[in-house]
């Protein structure tokens, strides 16, 4: 088959999911709205930005004061807002390359992962290309957090799902929710993590060796707008009163100046570990090694380092929200507290760091929860086979 997506390609997730396609011998372009330097052997790949993404860049490239200005993380939700604004004086010039892009490529199929803003530039070019099936992935918080922001998202994101002709989500909800916006019920879904799934060779538990682990709490989320951080770092002199030898690690949040502001402002020094951001199986051995894991977030799906903690045995706490329900069940396999409570968040962590028989349950169920709804290889047979649909019934 010859595919086509239109993603951001630096997303881990987006490289998880169009690697196994490449790994079975189909033809996989890639257009990505931001730059990067791919290491897949794609078929082609071209960057095509939208919404100012060409200025973008690596913490290193971040040399002159306007660039460290401009992504500082205490602007994070400043520059979603400014991004949302900009796409849509910046999508027609997008649209112009993408239909060059896929007129001389000629794709089976166009897939593009999320709704803003690779989903809304692939529906507008879609018009130019009646019989092509395009299918849209929803990641976490398409519809609850940007979809309703402005007037124009309210308008494209139901032209999105009018015009798809399949739909991935990451969780059911998601795939009610798309209904409401537009998407046919009757043409194809598939409902699996936006990554594809866990690799379990890779995210698995140490076993018995667990009782002899540090109390290390892991908060693997990074600096997003819909991360309620800062419930996590005012959680934390709670959490050291009552398990003084409590250390925190946060992969993703080196150097970031909103983390070190709340670590000097409630003096955490000595308890918590900004981390850069990590690879996979650095990853793995961080969720092996920590007790808990937390996710304080006010919009999500399912979100991989949940499923990626929970197969390494580490316990989870997050926010609790409809699409966590799908995996957590408070008091069996997990925690879930209100995001904006600090103390609600601490008193969940002193809870599991002491209760190291309810931790070793958790990972127990949550272990084969994974291998039977989260399995990596599993789960995208499912998909390869919902392309197929997908293809079938457009033609």
């Amino acid at each position: 088959m010859r595919l086509l997506f239109v993603s951001d390609g630096r997303s881990p997730i987006a490289i998880n999911w169009i690697s196994y396609f490449v790994d079975n011998g189909h033809e996989v372009h890639l257009v990505s709205t931001f730059e990067f330097s791919p290491e897949m052997d794609f078929s082609s790949f071209e960057f095509i930005p939208v919404g100012f993404s060409q200025l973008k860049r690596s913490k290193q490239e971040r040399r002159n004061p306007q660039q460290k200005f401009l992504w500082n993380s205490a602007f994070v939700n400043i520059r979603t807002a400014l991004r949302r604004y900009a796409v849509p004086y910046t999508i027609d010039s997008a649209v112009e390359r993408l239909e060059r892009i896929i007129f001389n490529i000629q794709p089976d199929l166009v897939h593009a992962m999320r709704i803003p803003y690779e989903g809304i530039l692939a529906a507008k070019v879609m018009d130019k290309f009646v019989n092509l099936p395009l299918v849209i992935s929803v990641w976490g918080n398409d519809f609850t957090l940007h979809a309703s922001a402005t007037k124009w998202m309210k308008s494209v994101t139901r032209q999105v799902l009018s015009r798809a002709d399949g739909l991935h989500t990451d969780c059911r909800r998601d795939r009610g929710l798309a209904e409401e916006w537009g998407f046919e019920p009757t043409r194809p879904t598939l409902v699996v993590p936006g990554n594809g799934g866990i690799d379990m060779s890779v995210f698995f538990p140490i076993g018995e060796e667990r009782s002899t682990q540090k109390l290390t709490v892991i908060n693997p989320r990074g600096i997003r707008a819909y991360i309620r951080n800062d419930t996590f770092f005012k959680a934390i002199p709670e959490i050291i009163k009552q398990v003084p030898s409590a250390k925190f690690i946060c992969p993703g949040m080196a150097g970031e100046s909103i983390a070190l502001n709340w670590i000097e402002k409630f003096d955490l020094s000595a308890s918590v570990e900004l981390l850069p951001t990590v690879s996979q199986k650095e990853m793995a051995d961080l969720f092996r090694g920590a007790a808990v894991m937390v996710s304080p977030s006010v919009h999500d799906g399912t979100p991989n380092t949940l499923l990626e903690a929970m197969a390494c045995g580490s316990y989870p706490i997050a926010g609790d929200l409809d699409s966590i329900r799908e995996w957590i069940k408070p008091g069996t396999n997990g925690s879930l507290i209100d995001p904006k409570n600090p103390s609600e968040l601490a008193a969940a962590v002193i809870e599991a760091l002491k209760d190291e028989q309810m931790r070793k349950t958790a990972a127990n169920w949550n272990r084969t929860l994974i291998k039977d709804d989260a399995e990596y290889f599993s789960s995208m047979e499912k998909a390869q086979e919902f392309y197929s649909a997908v293809v079938s019934r457009k033609i």
